[in-house]
């Protein structure tokens, strides 16, 4: 990720692509190699979010939960004013392994929980401009980020360069196997212990993590001991991002996708299923950094996703295009049709319908692209 405040410590070689005059970028040629401290320094929230605001959010007058939620984590950003984090104290405590701060009773942490298109995101990156402390000190990234950062440091690193904030927000949290489980329920409660505070975004009930995707009542403990670190707030409402829209744009032929990348400054241009292919040799921690520089992904040929491993990788490339408000044009087969009946009632299916809502929106800013 990137934003205005935090640059990376060391910029991601994307991998070779000509300049726009010779023609559209192409993703599958781009397989960037991300330093660990960029992940680190990354950890703010995304372009898309940089402004957004306690006050800036819109509560449903229908939903009441949702304007609850903004009372309530307004409340949250203030009590986590002081503390030794400003200063750089909580490092400090661990290297000379001084006495850790006392931990207030009771849940260290929010957890928002709701369906897609709620604003949740919004909430969760208006807590973490609202809380009083610098950037420095204060971390916010998706799940599989967090997950990612642990692989590119290490399980001990990681807790010790988190262990000085003051705040951890964690969208999108869920729990996809067994090793994520013991992981984060492992990391959370050592950040816990350190003093550090907790926000998450789900669709998904803590008490409920895990269901339909492996034997999650072999890791009840580990489940409950993450619900234990959370007070649950629930936010109602439909999806915004249909909210009194149009419905998603019908696919445009090869020709004008193809017109279009050659025509727009920044676009890359790639048949679908050659994507789909790269970026199972990309890590998807990469992602992120495969979208640098771009201003709009243009596909060809899109169809639909051939299995769930395959699924899953596009879902995290959604999420970043997402992210980085970068418009998709496309051919084939329209966005609602990538994931197959079996894939939507399955345990993943709430990935695969915010895929879905994502990529529609995208492909809604798309069309002002297209100039007859």
């Amino acid at each position: 990720m990137s934003s205005s405040t935090a640059s990376p410590a060391s910029p991601a070689s994307p991998g070779p692509a000509g300049p726009a005059s010779d023609g559209p970028l192409a993703l599958t040629s781009r397989a960037p190699q991300v330093p660990a401290d960029r992940l680190v320094a990354e950890m703010v929230p995304p372009p898309r979010f940089d402004s957004v605001r306690f006050d800036n959010y819109i509560p449903d007058a229908n939903q009441p939960s949702q304007a609850e939620a903004v009372r309530v984590l307004a409340g949250f950003a203030a009590g986590l004013g002081g503390g030794a984090s400003a200063s750089g104290a909580g490092r400090k405590r661990w290297f000379r392994r001084e006495a850790k701060p006392a931990v207030p009773a009771g849940p260290r942490g929010v957890y928002l929980d709701g369906g897609y298109g709620v604003g949740k995101t919004h909430l969760l990156a208006s807590l973490w401009h609202a809380t009083p402390a610098a950037p420095e000190h204060k971390a916010f990234g998706t799940f599989v980020e967090l997950t990612n950062l642990v692989g590119a440091l290490g399980f001990q690193q990681t807790v010790r360069t988190l262990s000085g904030h003051r705040l951890l927000c964690i969208d999108e949290f869920e729990l996809d196997d067994p090793g994520d489980t013991v992981l984060v329920s492992t990391l959370l409660g050592k950040l816990v212990d350190a003093g550090v505070a907790l926000a998450a975004t789900s669709n998904t009930l803590p008490g409920k993590l895990g269901e339909g995707r492996f034997a999650s009542a072999d890791f009840l403990r580990e489940i409950q001991g993450l619900s234990a670190h959370f007070r649950p707030l629930r936010i109602d409402g439909e999806d915004y991002r249909h909210r009194g829209l149009p419905e998603a744009p019908a696919p445009f032929d090869d020709e004008t996708v193809k017109r279009v990348a050659h025509a727009t400054e920044g676009a890359s241009l790639d048949d679908f299923p050659a994507l789909l292919d790269h970026l199972s040799k990309v890590h998807p921690s990469r992602y992120g950094a495969m979208c640098d520089s771009l201003r709009a992904v243009c596909l060809t040929g899109v169809e639909p996703i051939p299995d769930q491993s395959t699924a899953l990788r596009l879902v995290v490339l959604a999420d970043r295009l997402y992210d980085r408000e970068i418009p998709v044009l496309a051919s084939g087969r329209p966005f609602d049709e990538l994931f197959s009946a079996e894939m939507l009632n399955g345990g993943y299916k709430k990935k695969y319908f915010r895929a879905i809502s994502r990529l529609t929106a995208l492909a809604r800013d798309a069309k002002s692209l297209v100039k007859e």
